[in-house]
């Protein structure tokens, strides 16, 4: 399993970025995704997870509306879709799935909102 987050950046409070995993060496299509972020001195902290065909989605309430996830099972890539940043959004971001036993995660890709 490899997973490769991108995108991330500094952006300003309000602004929006988008971020990108791409994953190989699993069936991606039959995988669920999720983000998750974690803020220095902090714990993981779960953001979003999107089921495998695509159409069910969730968020964790800190990000609710402002955020979304998707997914392109043809190119095997999850994204997610930042509006509204706020500085407490500030955090390294990972992209992540599981089977059985193992839990899978990247490298992450730093985003950094500037007030």
């Amino acid at each position: 399993v490899h997973l490769v987050e991108s995108g991330g950046g500094m952006v300003e409070w309000g602004g929006s970025l988008r971020l990108s995993c791409a994953a190989s060496g699993f069936m991606f299509s039959n995988h669920n995704m999720s983000w998750v972020r974690q803020a220095p001195g902090k714990g993981p902290e779960w953001v979003s997870t999107i089921n495998t065909a695509g159409d069910t989605t969730y968020y964790a309430d800190a990000v609710k509306g402002r955020f979304t996830v998707s997914r392109d099972n043809a190119k095997n890539t999850l994204s997610l879709q930042m509006n509204s940043v706020r500085p407490e959004d500030t955090a390294r971001y990972f992209c992540q799935t599981a089977d059985s036993d193992t839990n899978y995660w990247g490298q992450g890709t730093q985003v950094t909102v500037s007030v």
